[in-house]
């Protein structure tokens, strides 16, 4: 099936699953290389003792997820990676307007069960737009200290000092550490 989209290109969302290992983006990349692919976003990272990636990549029109998959087929014999592929339709590549405030929220705490929830729960009842979030267990066996980072976008006209303020209950309720700090983009 092919994507049908008004600016000449074919766009799919590849994800990749695998027992960690070295290696596994290069694999990943040589095949898109060798299609001619252009990576337009990714996202990659180690979860556990699995190696996951997420890919939004683009080909000049004629290309289809037929040949994307014939590719990823011939790497998974090879590699025993676990590939999914999708076509994305032209409404799934239009990028929302990021109209308010982009901050950095990190929250550091003991290990206990809610912490992500709370905190997303709260962002999302307040319209805010989480683009990015990460956790890792840090810290040794006896005193394992839980981190929680999140990238969001704040709806127009809240502040980081706002957002802050609003996160407050939940750290004192939770006896975590919350800091909000604005993330200046940079124009290259």
């Amino acid at each position: 099936m092919n994507s049908e989209h008004s600016d000449g290109l074919a766009h799919f969302a590849v994800t990749i699953i695998s027992k960690d290992r070295p290696g596994i983006v290069a694999d990943t990349t040589e095949v898109l290389y060798r299609l001619g692919c252009n990576i337009a976003d990714s996202s990659c990272t180690m979860l556990g003792g699995d190696f996951a990636m997420i890919l939004i990549i683009s080909h000049e029109k004629p290309f289809t997820k037929a040949r994307l998959s014939d590719e990823f087929r011939a790497l998974h014999e090879r590699t025993g990676l676990v590939v999914h592929l999708r076509s994305l339709h032209e409404d799934e590549l239009i990028k929302q307007p990021d109209d308010g405030e982009l901050c950095l929220i990190s929250v550091y705490g003991s290990d206990q069960p809610g912490i992500v929830y709370r905190v997303t729960r709260l962002l999302a009842d307040k319209s805010v737009n989480i683009t990015d979030l990460n956790t890792r267990l840090i810290g040794t066996k006896e005193e394992p200290v839980y981190v929680l980072m999140l990238e969001a976008i704040l709806p127009a006209g809240m502040t980081v000092a706002a957002t802050s303020e609003m996160l407050e209950p939940i750290r004192r309720e939770l006896n975590v550490e919350i800091g909000v700090r604005a993330i200046t983009p940079v124009s290259l």
